[in-house]
């Protein structure tokens, strides 16, 4: 889009220098050889009025020859007398302008052509300086524009696809463009609603599954007494009701299953270090310009099967959290864990007040001014690979990510496949 801006800006300059400048040279080139006719024929007048009032004689010769420009030749020829030559012998090239005076009398003032066209150039170089100006001008201002629309619509470009990616953040970013801006506002407020929605889905399923699994689990407890029944009957049906039992919670686990992998559909074997080397390029710098240091302690072949993008999203939110309410230097570490890979993000700071613990994830719940989205969003980004994200320790703060390990499986299907052609 900026090629298309900055191209199509240049060409209107273009040919607006070349349909304006062009013609405003011409008409500046014959403006000039107007003024130098008017210039002579007014100097020719001047000499009439001197040799009418003085006649041919020394006195008005001294008048006529400071009234006619340097380099120039003015030739008089009385109606009854001789032509009488004023300035130089000769003029090569000549600009030539006449004027009668008295009863057939005539005066005739010729200039030297290279005056006039010395004067035209030096016009017509100021007309092609300005034109260039002007260019100049209209180039910067294409630049400017391309880049302030186009600059800004990579980023709300970027926006959208980190949105689709599972980041959910608000962006503060504003453009002062009315359009523009208002693009960025309608992103903000979906990604808070998808947010809430996935949240509230997500709320919803733990819900009727943990309320369906205790359900079954009393039905299963009734049967299981009933099937010890002195009645061979009531016993036969108390048998098959437990199996019907049983296929319905393996239905059930189908389904939470179908939904963590609908959920982590973009998951792939990612490597805890590069992961967290993305994070550290990106918060080092405001770490750095607050006073406070990164520390990095993730060993090498850890690979996870997460979505990348939601990893180190999850993993900015902390740092930020870190950065914004904690102190000291901030720690991230990986190791392995029994059942999961662990990554831990913490820092020295105060740690969250013994009231706020059990509500640090819930949305809208902050120990300071901030919005109260970020943990919440950061829980919600791991646990859509199936992950889980803890405080483990309150003061000093310690946030821990259980991430799902790849496995031998996944780490076999991407890897890259030698190539075994060789020379025949």
């Amino acid at each position: 889009m900026r090629r298309r801006i900055l191209i199509s800006t240049l060409l209107t300059v273009a040919l607006t220098a070349l349909f304006l400048g062009g013609p405003l040279a011409l008409a500046t080139w014959q403006l000039v050889e107007d003024f130098t006719r008017a210039e002579l024929t007014q100097r020719l007048e001047q000499v009439t009025e001197t040799v009418e009032e003085y006649g041919t004689g020394p006195q008005s010769q001294r008048l006529v020859e400071a009234a006619i420009p340097p380099n120039s030749r003015l030739v008089v020829v009385p109606p009854d007398s001789d032509p009488i030559v004023y300035g130089v012998d000769r003029v090569d090239d000549p600009v030539t302008e006449s004027l009668p005076f008295g009863p057939g009398g005539i005066m005739e003032l010729s200039q030297p052509t290279s005056v006039m066209r010395s004067q035209q150039t030096q016009v017509v170089a100021v007309v092609v300086l300005l034109v260039g100006f002007s260019v100049t001008v209209g180039t910067g201002v294409a630049v400017y524009t391309a880049r302030r629309l186009s600059d800004p619509l990579r980023d709300l470009a970027a926006r959208a696809a980190r949105l689709g990616a599972g980041d959910f953040r608000r962006s503060p970013a504003r453009y002062d463009i009315a359009e523009l801006d208002r693009v960025s506002e309608v992103l903000d407020s979906s990604a808070t609603a998808l947010s809430q929605l996935l949240h509230r889905e997500r709320s919803l399923v733990g819900d009727v599954s943990h309320q369906l699994r205790s359900r079954i689990t009393a039905l299963q407890l009734r049967l299981d007494e009933l099937a010890c029944h002195p009645d061979p009957d009531a016993r036969r049906e108390a048998n098959a009701a437990l199996e019907q039992t049983e296929r319905l919670t393996a239905v059930l686990d189908d389904l939470l299953e179908s939904a963590r992998a609908a959920r982590a559909v973009g998951a792939e074997p990612v490597d805890l270090a590069e992961a967290v080397a993305d994070a550290e390029r990106e918060w080092r710098g405001p770490l750095t310009a607050a006073g406070r240091s990164l520390k990095v302690r993730v060993p090498e072949g850890l690979l996870a099967r997460v979505t990348a993008a939601r990893l180190r999203e999850a993993i900015g939110v902390l740092v930020d959290n870190a950065l914004q309410h904690g102190d000291g230097p901030v720690t991230i570490s990986a190791r392995t864990g029994e059942n999961a890979l662990l990554v831990e993000v913490s820092d020295t700071g105060p740690g969250v007040p013994e009231d706020l613990v059990p509500h640090v994830f819930d949305r809208g719940i902050s120990a300071q001014s901030s919005t109260g989205l970020g943990l919440a969003l950061a829980r919600t980004l791991v646990e859509a690979d199936g992950g889980r994200l803890e405080l483990s320790r309150a003061r000093p703060p310690v946030f821990r990510l259980y991430l799902p390990a790849a496995r031998t499986d996944d780490v076999a299907a991407t890897a890259p496949v030698p190539d075994r052609t060789g020379p025949r």
